[in-house]
């Protein structure tokens, strides 16, 4: 457990500082933003400086747009979520500041590909293992699971206002640009972070019913629970079927972690489901 939590970290701390390089190396100097708050930042400290004469940096104002999202996704998100961003917000805060801003190509196109796509690795890196970069990510998260959409609709949606001020505050030509930027971000992070919608899991375990209590506490999903034997060991065992949705993939690891270590998981794609699928929030049928 200590050497997965280990892993979970490093990558974390990795995400930001691809994320620190994706701005201060190629989308900062092109006036390009990235998406979610770290382009809100970008923007803010870029206004401030231009028509206010107020330098605040890109990075102190990352970390203080993040506290009321934090204090959101520690009640919506989960608390070992909300922590890894925390620590994401951190060193990514931490690397902007020690990182220098520099411009590696006089071309704006190949800022705002590169730009998005190193951001795109570092944000998807960081949800693939459960935790985020936090910002717009913790607010997708939290619409994402209640309305069961792909997290890049709504970071598409919630970046419109980073588009649209760019282009009023800055040259139009800057908010086409930006949208490049986001559009590669957001598929880049799509396609790291489990393409498919939905998945279905099959664990194969002793203590099925220990383990359908821990999921249920955690997650509203049906669960169908039929009879299972080994055929090399001719045990009984019993096989938990279930739906889930891709952003719950990380919660489902670690529930099956810490109620059955030993019990074997399939996960496969799921290209469509007929009948009821409960979300979050919706009473049983």
């Amino acid at each position: 457990m200590f050497f997965i939590e280990a892993k979970r970290i490093i990558v974390v701390i990795f995400g930001a500082f691809l994320v620190s390089i994706s701005l201060n190396f190629f989308l900062i100097n092109a006036n390009v933003y990235a998406s979610g708050f770290s382009g809100a930042a970008q923007l803010v400290s870029s206004v401030l400086n231009d028509h206010l004469g107020i330098i605040i940096s890109t990075g102190i104002l990352l970390f203080l747009f993040n506290i009321p999202v934090f204090i959101l996704g520690w009640f919506k998100v989960g608390k070992g979520f909300t922590i890894y961003s925390i620590v994401s917000v951190v060193f990514t805060t931490l690397f902007l500041e020690i990182l220098p801003v520099l411009s590696l190509s006089d071309d704006i196109i190949l800022n705002a590909v590169f730009g998005g796509v190193i951001a795109g690795v570092g944000v998807g890196l960081s949800l693939k293992l459960g935790a985020s970069t936090g910002g717009m990510d913790i607010v997708a998260m939290v619409l994402s699971r209640l309305q069961d959409k792909p997290i890049g609709i709504y970071f598409l949606a919630l970046n419109g206002i980073i588009i649209v001020l760019a282009g009023i505050l800055y040259e139009p030509e800057n908010a086409l640009y930006t949208m490049v930027a986001l559009y590669v971000s957001i598929a880049v992070i799509d396609m790291i972070h489990t393409r498919h919608e939905k998945v279905t899991a099959m664990i194969i375990t002793h203590k099925a019913e220990e383990l359908q209590k821990a999921i249920h506490e955690k997650m509203v999903r049906g669960i169908t629970i039929m009879p299972a034997t080994g055929a090399y060991s001719g045990e009984n065992k019993n096989m938990l079927y279930l739906v889930i949705t891709r952003y719950e993939l990380y919660d489902l690891e670690k529930i099956i972690n810490e109620v059955d270590a030993q019990a074997f998981t399939n996960i496969v794609q799921t290209v469509g489901i007929f009948g009821f699928f409960r979300r979050e929030g919706e009473p049983a049928k």
